[in-house]
């Protein structure tokens, strides 16, 4: 049972691997920027300068051949480019205050900043006093109660109708609150002194509205140089070593050897191979053989004729 659950388990995955698609298991092919070889022709390499994104898995590294000589892949070097990138920057700055008087604002703005822009660059900047600017943020108004006090004189009695009940002060209206009298003037009656004008002092009382500066907008500018050191580039470089290919010389095939008697006869430095005679010879007697036996036979088969 268990070796059954193997072999299905093993079955699903290489059902997978066979239906990804080889695109998708390759990695992008990369081209070389720049081919170098030796004088002699023993090296080549090939340069190619990559993004941190590409994969370097993509650098050929298959053996080839070239005028000759079969190269080998024999080692793959990395090396990180970094690039400086530097430029001018102008950065506007943009805070409240209470006060506008510039010693207060310049309080709050200090001659140099370090300052990061969004694509990495960094610096210190420099503030621009004559890009200072300072505008009213928004205004609030508050209100206080206020009173004023108006005499009416030579009343001839203490009666308020003869008081107004509101007046005008400075645009605003006010509002009657209270009344004192004073006498200006006493008869004798029956010995009594009476009054008999009067001086009616009345006050007043109503709300006066004022707005005043809720706070101060300043902007400014700084300005700089911003740099910074960037690895946008990988540089591989492939080393190939060479090997010279030396032609094949065909070797032709063995011809079966004539197996003849080992002896010869050496006369004066010239051997005499005695197969020469000796195998045509036999060659002959096999066919005289042949023919004699083929008499024999023949007459063999008349007499018996003539016996019948």
């Amino acid at each position: 049972m268990k070796r059954t659950m193997t072999l299905l388990l093993l079955a699903v995955v290489l059902t997978a691997v066979s239906c990804m698609s080889p695109i998708a298991l390759a990695a992008e092919v990369c081209y070389p920027t720049a081919v170098e070889q030796s004088e002699d022709g023993g090296e080549i390499r090939k340069v190619y300068d990559l993004s941190p994104e590409q994969d370097p898995a993509g650098i050929p590294r298959s053996d080839f051949e070239q005028d000759g000589v079969h190269y080998t892949l024999t080692d793959l070097l990395k090396q990180e480019m970094p690039e400086y990138q530097e430029r001018q920057h102008t950065e506007e700055v943009s805070l409240e205050s209470k006060n506008k008087d510039m010693a207060s604002i310049l309080a709050l703005l200090p001659q140099e900043k370090e300052f990061v822009t969004e694509d990495g660059l960094s610096g210190t900047l420099t503030l621009q006093l004559d890009t200072v600017q300072v505008e009213t943020a928004g205004y609030g108004t508050s209100s206080r109660k206020v009173t004023t006090t108006r005499r009416y004189p030579n009343l001839g009695s203490q009666d308020t109708q003869y008081i107004p009940k509101t007046v005008d002060e400075n645009g605003r209206t006010m509002t009657l609150q209270d009344v004192s009298w004073q006498t200006d003037n006493t008869g004798d009656l029956d010995g009594y002194a009476i009054g008999d004008r009067y001086t009616a002092v009345a006050t007043y009382s109503g709300t006066a509205t004022s707005s005043y500066v809720t706070g101060y907008t300043v902007t400014a500018k700084y300005v700089g140089t911003v740099s910074k050191i960037a690895l946008d580039r990988v540089r591989y470089v492939a080393v190939f070593e060479g090997t010279e290919i030396k032609p094949v010389i065909p070797i032709p095939e063995p011809i079966d050897p004539v197996i003849v008697p080992d002896k010869t006869v050496s006369n004066g430095g010239f051997q005499f191979n005695w197969a020469y005679v000796l195998v045509p010879l036999g060659a002959v007697v096999l066919a005289g053989g042949g023919v004699g036996a083929a008499l024999f036979l023949k007459k063999r088969h008349e007499a018996g004729e003539e016996n019948a």
